[in-house]
């Protein structure tokens, strides 16, 4: 696992404190430790108190590697900061980006409706012509019945 730490306290043969700042949570994530937590080095590190590091602990939470953070502080100031990302901008964007997926949602629901009355209404004017067809039959019907009875009386 992966932390961002501070060089605390130098030890006198080169060892040193590391107070752990923050973890790695996924490729692209990380969280701030809610709790200080102090992991120790006996190996000489060429990093002096006060520095900023990338530590790799293991899973006996020994340390793996030390290195120093300041190219990767460097590319997150590059990548987000030089385009004016801050927490704030991501907020609005994330509830524009809400509010556009609520619009959406409501049309799409709105077409639906739309879809199913116009559904309802084709069924009705089917519904409908099958009745005209049927009185206009029925009607030829009494029309030819009252013409033969015409002629028949002729």
């Amino acid at each position: 696992m992966q932390y961002l730490a501070k060089v605390q306290k130098k030890a006198f043969l080169g060892g040193a404190e590391l107070l752990l700042l923050a973890e790695q949570t996924s490729e692209s994530t990380w969280a701030l430790l809610s709790s200080a937590r102090v992991v120790e080095t006996t190996r000489l590190l060429a990093f002096q108190e006060g520095n900023l590091v990338l530590v790799e602990l293991d899973n006996l939470n020994q340390i793996v590697s030390v290195q120093d953070a300041t190219p990767w502080v460097l590319g997150l100031v590059e990548q987000y900061l030089v385009y004016g990302v801050t927490p704030e901008a991501l907020e609005q964007e994330i509830e524009r980006a809400e509010r556009w997926r609520q619009s959406l949602t409501l049309k799409s629901q709105e077409v639906d409706r739309r879809a199913l009355e116009t559904a309802a209404r084709r069924d009705e004017i089917q519904e409908l012509e099958r009745s005209l067809k049927q009185e206009r039959e029925e009607l030829e019907g009494r029309w030819q019945a009252m013409e033969k009875l015409k002629d028949e009386s002729e």
